[in-house]
């Protein structure tokens, strides 16, 4: 057999036991998918919340400075939500008269040049709507009721995420060092410096990509205040949480804000907050993208855009959360794996 054959042979053996890995590997987060989202979570708020346990353990006992970090962070989330509330308790009433005046002004505007659209077409679409909701009350019930399932099966995934954050918080030095003497001595060291690597880079991404989405939002929140469009902190709030999903997540967030600007402040205003999703888009992907991620695993954008399709495709909307993150870690487990022990270095000349 010519040696090119089978060198030929020997990569799509090897390229087809790595896709039979993979494809197992997804049936299998697939079929355990609210176990490995809590464990997802779980992680996500270890990241961001064992530097602040770690500095309040210089001061204080180990589970105090566990509690009170959580305590801090529960505070602030809170605070921020109730705030949220107040104002879009406060602006309903003006918002309500706002947003009838605004589909009146629409109204106008589209059964003019260039639209010329029949009088009246948004109001039989109206009733259409009310119409179609009374005759598939049912199906409507039947559809929340299957919503309130999931809502309880989402908090139970949230509870156990906090559950094993808590553990992840305070002890999660000692739970690696405990699985990492399982394995053999000799893989002991290059299993330490994937997994160390591979927590870098986790905790790296989800630091920056809070950064990414805090600074969003205050760019969104100041044009929409700027704007007068009303709800621009709830808005600005729902940008900061679209942007977790990299790519389509920000788009989507303005998009919304885009439309609420049009019933209540009309097309031109609705045109200014379009015109956001491309600078602030522009904005992230060329700035605060490689600045703020540059301390963690920096990714191509071709790379970023495949992984965030890829993982829509095999496991929806978590996939398209879990992806860049995950692909990010690979890529550190890979480059700890090649590197160069440290004592074959030492004994190199």
């Amino acid at each position: 057999m010519p040696h090119g054959l089978q060198v030929i042979a020997g990569w799509c053996w090897r390229l087809l036991v790595l896709g039979a890995t993979i494809y197992v590997l997804f049936k299998l987060l697939a079929r355990f998918q609210p176990v490995a989202v809590a464990v997802f979570l779980g992680l996500v708020i270890a990241a961001l919340l064992r530097p602040l346990a770690d500095r309040l353990s210089r001061v204080m006992k180990r589970p105090l400075a566990v509690v009170c970090a959580y305590v801090l962070c529960i505070v602030l989330i809170a605070g921020g939500f109730a705030l949220t509330g107040y104002l879009v308790a406060g602006e309903s009433g003006h918002v309500t008269h706002q947003f009838d005046t605004g589909i009146a002004r629409l109204e106008t505007w589209l059964e003019g040049s260039p639209f010329h659209m029949r009088p009246g077409a948004l109001t039989g679409l109206q009733h259409k709507v009310t119409s179609f909701i009374s005759s598939h009350r049912s199906t409507l019930i039947q559809s929340a009721l299957s919503g309130a399932t999931q809502l309880v099966e989402a908090l139970t995934v949230i509870a156990l995420g906090l559950f094993c954050s808590v553990f992840f918080v305070h002890s999660g030095e000692r739970m690696w060092g405990w699985s990492r003497d399982q394995i053999p001595v000799d893989a002991r060291g290059r299993w330490d410096r994937a997994g160390r690597a591979a927590w870098r880079a986790f905790a790296g991404y989800i630091r920056g990509i809070i950064l990414v989405a805090g600074t969003n939002a205050i760019l969104v929140g100041i044009a929409l205040f700027v704007l007068r469009v009303p709800f621009a902190v709830p808005l600005a709030v729902l940008e900061f949480l679209a942007a977790f999903v990299p790519l389509i997540g920000s788009p989507f967030a303005l998009a919304v804000a885009s439309v609420v600007a049009l019933a209540a402040r009309g097309p031109v205003t609705a045109l200014i907050v379009l015109a956001l999703i491309v600078v602030i888009g522009q904005l992230e992907g060329h700035l605060l993208h490689p600045l703020i991620m540059s301390w963690a695993v920096r990714l191509h954008p071709v790379v970023v855009a495949i992984s965030v399709i890829a993982g829509t495709i095999a496991l929806g909307f978590v996939g398209a959360v879990v992806a860049v993150p995950f692909v990010s870690v690979a890529w550190a487990v890979i480059q700890a794996v090649r590197a160069p022990e440290p004592a074959a270095e030492s004994r190199s000349p």
